[in-house]
C-alpha cells in the first residue's frame, strides 16, 4: 500500500499519545528539578527512577529484551521532551542507548540476554567509554590498550569525557588489540573491576547533573567473553554506534531550542515596555519567528533521520549527521537569541535561558563535533 503524504508527517497515535504521557511527565515532575540540578551539579537519581518506574529506560530496547519495541523516532521524541525541560535529564535517557547500542548491535546472544534486560528495567545503567585525552575526534588514535591472556583481556590506559562515569554499573570500553595493525576492540567493562578507577569529574560550563569523568584503568581483567563483536573490528563498533546515537544529540538540541522558543516568547507576552508587551514589537516578532522556524526545520530533519534508522536505510550516517550538526548549531542561536529576548532577566539564572544556553554549546562538541560531521556529510557526496 502506498505511503501517503499525511502518513509521513503524521506520528502514529499509539506513539503521539506516550510522546504526551512524557511530555506531562516532563512539564511536571521534571522541570521544577532543572534548576537544582544544574546549580548543585548533582546526578538526578530520583529523576532516574522515574524515567525506570514509567518505562521510559526502556524506549531503546526491543520487547525481547524487555523494551518497548517502539523504535529510534520514538525514542528520539522522548529525549526531545525531556530535554524540553532539563537537558541533564535528557542525558539519562541518550546514555541509556548509548552505552547498549554496542550490544545491541553487535553483541552475542548471550550478551542481550545478560545486559540490556537489567537496562530495560532501569537496574543497570551503562557508560560509552571511546575517548581520550588524545584521542576525541580520531578515534583510530587510541592508547588504552587490550592484551590476551589465556581466557581473559588485560586492559590498561586512561579514558576522558565519559558521560556517568562513577555512575554506571558497565562501561564500553574501546582498547587496541593490535598496534602494528592499528586495530581495537571493544569490551564490556563491569564497575567493579579490580584496577578500574572511575576518576576524578568535570566541572563543566552546562549539563551540570549528568557525571562527566576520566576512568582509568590499570591491568583490569575481564574474560573473554566480554569481547564485542569481532577480535579487532572496535572501531566499526564505535561508528556503527554513533551513527545512530548522534541522532539523540540531535533530539536533546531540538529540545532545548524549543523550550528556549516557548519560554522566550511566553516572556514576551508577558513583559510591557512602551506601554505594550514586547511581542508587538517588530524586532521581537522577528526574533521569535526566526527561532520557532529554525527548531521547526531542525525537528524535521531529525524526525527524517530517525525514520532512516527504523528502516536501515543505506545514506543513515548522512542524514544523522547533518540532523545533528543542523540541530547544535539551531540550539545554540536559538538560545542565544532567547538570551536577548529576555534582556538583563535572560542573563541571571533565576530564569531557566542562561541554562538552556550553556547546555546546548555541548550539543555542537559531543557525539562528534560539528566539524566532524561536516567530514562526514561532505565524503558522503563525493
Amino acid at each position: 500500500m502506498p505511503t501517503t503524504t499525511s502518513d509521513l508527517y503524521a506520528i502514529p497515535p499509539d506513539l503521539a499519545d506516550l510522546r504526551d504521557t512524557i511530555r506531562q511527565l516532563a512539564r511536571e515532575r521534571i522541570a521544577p528539578r532543572a534548576a537544582e540540578i544544574d546549580r548543585s551539579a548533582t546526578y538526578p537519581h530520583d529523576i532516574r527512577e522515574l524515567l525506570a518506574e514509567h518505562d521510559i529506560l526502556a524506549l531503546p530496547f526491543e520487547e525481547e529484551y524487555g523494551g518497548t519495541g517502539t523504535g529510534t523516532l520514538m525514542l528520539q521524541i522522548a529525549v526531545e521532551e525531556i530535554a524540553m525541560a532539563c537537558a541533564s535529564s535528557a542525558l539519562i535517557l541518550m546514555i541509556q542507548e548509548l552505552g547498549t547500542l554496542p550490544i545491541r548491535l553487535f553483541g552475542t546472544d548471550e550478551q542481550k540476554q545478560h545486559w540490556l534486560p537489567r537496562c530495560a528495567s532501569g537496574e543497570w545503567s551503562p557508560a560509552f567509554a571511546l575517548s581520550e585525552p588524545e584521542a576525541g575526534s580520531d578515534p583510530a588514535a587510541l592508547r588504552t590498550s587490550a592484551v590476551r591472556d589465556g581466557d581473559e583481556w588485560v586492559i590498561n590506559g586512561q579514558k576522558n569525557w565519559i558521560t556517568n562515569a562513577g555512575i554506571a554499573d558497565f562501561y564500553i570500553v574501546f582498547a587496541k588489540t593490535d598496534r602494528q595493525s592499528n586495530r581495537s576492540s571493544a569490551f564490556i567493562v563491569e564497575a567493579d573491576r579490580e584496577g578500574f578507577d572511575p576518576g576524578k569529574l568535570e566541572h563543566k560550563l552546562g549539563i551540570k547533573g549528568s557525571p562527566t569523568g576520566s576512568p582509568s584503568f590499570t591491568d583490569v581483567r575481564v574474560p573473554a567473553e566480554n569481547l564485542i563483536g569481532a577480535e579487532g573490528k572496535g572501531l566499526s563498533v564505535a561508528l556503527g554506534t554513533l551513527e545512530r546515537t548522534r541522532l539523540g544529540a540531535a533530539a536533546q538540541a531540538v529540545g532545548i531550542a524549543q523550550g528556549a522558543t516557548d519560554y522566550a516568547a511566553q516572556y514576551a507576552r508577558e513583559r510591557i515596555a512602551f506601554g505594550q508587551p514586547i511581542n508587538a514589537l517588530q524586532g521581537i516578532q522577528f526574533k521569535l519567528a526566526d527561532m520557532e522556524t529554525r527548531t521547526a526545520a531542525a525537528r524535521e530533519l531529525l524526525y527524517k533521520a530517525c525514520a532512516k534508522a527504523d528502516r536501515n536505510e543505506r545514506d543513515l550516517g548522512k542524514y544523522s549527521s547533518m540532523a545533528k550538526l543542523f540541530a547544535s548549531d539551531t540550539a545554540m542561536a536559538v538560545t542565544i537569541d532567547a538570551v536577548q529576548v529576555l534582556g538583563g532577566y535572560g542573563y541571571v539564572n533565576d530564569y531557566p535561558v542562561e541554562r538552556m544556553m550553556r547546555d546546548a554549546k555541548i550539543t555542537q562538541i559531543y557525539e562528534g563535533t560539528n566539524e566532524i560531521q561536516r567530514v562526514v556529510i561532505a565524503r558522503s557526496m563525493q
